[in-house]
């Protein structure tokens, strides 16, 4: 938002007054808010691959086994910087199409006896595909085993947009970036971890200096908050987007415009959809992404329809991130559509508008009345 570049646009602060430390405590105060937790929170200058590590890193010891739920393409890469990290990585695939499967992992971790799992790490939204995971399910069926693996969530693409409640529904650790439904240019992330967490992760050995939580949730003074100096500009930005989100909007009513905005999209592919192959890549409405929704072109035309959206009409349209397949090495049949942060109805129905006229620019099959669909949905017509 405008606001947010401009509450950074200021001379650099006094890192060691008490205005920048009083800030960021009311910072993390409505970040726990967002998470639904009160428990911890530790705020990193990373991007969510930072914040994975950071999660890793103050929990497990190298050798530790963890289990990767993949519903897309970040559990997995979360998973390589486990096994970079040291720890021995099982995943569980579920493809690209589909959410978790509680039931599947539940007994998996049931036949894990000796409890080698340490960890079960899994995204609530994955941002490749648009699947949105069930994470309570998940929870329920993860203690129903009574098998004391931690379970870890990747929120960056969903926190802000998707209801979260950390503490209600047995999550152990969260993390999070600033860039998406927070509003605020990439640059940092936040962990949110409970007491069993900190207290299994007492003894890692994979934790270092500069990933250490301890240290940022129990600073001796604001300098060790950050390993160093703080990212003043950011947290002022930060700042301003959390006001923007709760003191303004309410969290609620932020997470009600994303899933309105949301089914607005799925009815205009939809209509697409008609005597066409355009199709929602996730077909369960209770499983698809209130934040970005990841559509099938069903020919090999992603790249050129982006193309065309950016340099006529100035949209940029998401590529088809983790979509690959033999077939389609480079993901031509899939694109993304980004409905999430600062977004409202008249985004969104021009965005829709720009697609319905590159795909008859541009002779690619579609249905009519994928804009007037939108439309009723934003308007209130039907729900």
């Amino acid at each position: 938002p405008d606001r947010v570049l401009a509450a950074m646009q200021r001379a650099a602060p006094n890192i060691y007054a008490s205005e920048l430390e009083d800030m960021v405590i009311g910072i993390l105060s409505d970040l726990k808010e967002i998470a639904g937790t009160s428990g911890h929170a530790a705020i990193y200058i990373a991007n969510g691959h930072g914040t994975w590590e950071a999660c890793l890193s103050n929990t497990l010891s190298r050798g530790d086994r963890i289990l990767t739920l993949s519903t897309g393409l970040f559990a997995n890469a979360w998973g390589r910087v486990a096994a970079d990290l040291g720890a021995e990585v099982e995943c569980i695939e579920f493809g690209t199409a589909s959410p978790i499967e509680p039931a599947v992992v539940a007994e998996r971790l049931a036949r894990d006896s000796t409890h080698q799992i340490k960890a079960v790490l899994a995204v609530q939204v994955d941002t490749a595909s648009s699947v949105r995971n069930d994470i309570p399910a998940l929870s329920k069926a993860i203690q129903e085993t009574g098998h004391p693996a931690l379970l870890m969530v990747d929120c960056v693409a969903s926190l802000g947009c998707e209801q979260f409640r950390m503490d209600d529904w047995g999550v152990d650790v969260m993390l999070s970036a600033s860039q998406k439904g927070l509003m605020t240019p990439p640059g940092i992330g936040f962990l949110f971890f409970n007491e069993r967490a900190k207290r299994i992760g007492r003894d890692a050995n994979m934790r270092t200096r500069y990933w250490d939580w301890n240290a940022r949730v129990e600073p001796e003074e604001f300098y060790f908050r950050f390993c160093g100096t703080a990212p003043t500009h950011h947290l002022f930005g930060l700042r301003t987007a959390l006001d923007m989100l709760i003191k303004e909007e309410g969290l609620e009513a932020a997470h009600d415009r994303h899933a309105r905005l949301a089914r607005a999209i799925w009815a205009a592919v939809e209509a697409w959809a008609q005597g066409s192959a355009i199709s929602l890549n996730i077909e369960d409405e209770a499983h698809r992404s209130h934040a970005v929704t990841t559509i099938c072109l069903g020919e090999k035309r992603g790249s050129e329809l982006r193309e065309w959206t950016d340099s006529v009409a100035g949209v940029t349209l998401g590529i088809g991130l983790g979509m690959e397949t033999p077939e389609d090495p480079e993901s031509q049949r899939y694109f993304r559509m980004a409905h999430m942060g600062h977004v409202n109805a008249h985004m969104m129905l021009g965005m829709l508008a720009v697609v319905d006229a590159g795909f008859k620019a541009l002779g690619i099959e579609h249905g009519e009345g994928a804009v007037a669909a939108a439309a009723k949905i934003c308007s209130g017509t039907i729900s």
